[in-house]
């Protein structure tokens, strides 16, 4: 928004009132149609158009530019009243230098610094209403610390404050307690989770070496069982060996040499004898015994 006509002393040019708000420009930029406005104004205008709310040419906020310079000067060289003339300022300065005046200005207005008051006084008048004694404050004499107006004196309690701030104070521990704890609960949680998963898993790698255990006491017990049967097959034919040997010996008989374990004439052996026979017994034995004796080392290799 411009600056509010009324408040300027004497003729004001045509040309230096926004096409807006008629109001004299402030902040102003120009169109290429020459049509000039306050920079808030034409920028709020074109949120929702695109045209000069003039004469409705094209326009766009890239084609704006700053007021020529004469104007400017003339726009500058506008006298214009203070804006605290209702507090009493009767200044009336160039536009150029107005908003230097106003920041110094006796009159303007200014929040009270004492805490609770909510009055508005001119800065001429501040340091007089800073002394009234209802806006003071100070510190309380009796050792709370708390900084209390002179209204309030006579309701201030300091036990009442420093319980309402231990209350407070407690009310904040018992919140932050309560955060700690939802958050252990939570990490506790996440780390029960974990060594269920945890156990699971070694509980079904258990089941897989107790398996591999029972297929390999299981392969055990089947040798184990050939090794026994082999031991008792090499018994029996050392048995089976004595049995002839001893056999023999009752007989008189002894086992054949080497020349007498040439082969006889042919008549001869169309009629074995029982010695031959008992001899032809024996070697088998003995190739039974040696054929079971091989195997068996071969299988404890």
């Amino acid at each position: 928004m411009g600056y509010d006509l009324e408040r300027f002393v004497g003729y004001v040019n045509e040309g230096l009132l926004c096409c807006v708000c008629r109001d004299v420009l402030e902040d102003p930029l120009q169109a290429p149609c020459e049509h000039a406005f306050c920079s808030s104004c034409i920028h709020g205008w074109l949120i929702h158009h695109n045209n000069c709310p003039e004469d409705r040419m094209p326009l766009d906020i890239t084609h704006l530019r700053p007021l020529f310079r004469y104007m400017r000067n003339d726009l500058a060289r506008l006298q214009v009243r203070c804006v605290f003339r209702p507090q009493g300022c009767e200044v009336i300065c160039a536009l150029e230098s107005v908003h230097r005046h106003e920041e110094q200005c006796d009159y303007a207005l200014l929040n009270c610094s004492n805490a609770g008051c909510p009055v508005q006084v001119s800065r001429r008048s501040l340091e007089a209403h800073l002394c009234v004694r209802e806006y003071s404050s100070r510190v309380c004499a009796s050792g709370c610390g708390y900084t209390i107006m002179n209204t309030e004196e006579a309701q201030h309690n300091c036990v009442s404050e420093l319980r309402a701030e231990l209350d407070m104070l407690r009310a904040e521990l018992d919140c932050k307690v309560e955060e700690v704890r939802h958050e252990i609960e939570s990490r506790l949680d996440s780390q029960r989770r974990h060594m269920v998963q945890k156990e699971s898993l070694l509980r079904s790698e258990v089941d897989e070496l107790k398996g591999q255990l029972s297929r390999v006491m299981s392969d055990v017990h089947v040798l184990l069982g050939a090794e026994r049967a082999r031991r008792q097959e090499l018994e029996r034919a050392e048995l089976e060996k004595a049995e002839l040997l001893e056999l023999l010996k009752k007989e008189g008989l002894r086992p054949a040499t080497p020349s007498e374990a040439a082969p006889p004439p042919a008549e001869v052996q169309r009629k074995p004898s029982p010695r031959s026979l008992a001899l032809d017994c024996i070697k088998r034995k003995n190739r039974e015994v040696t054929v079971i004796r091989g195997h068996w080392q071969n299988s404890k290799e």
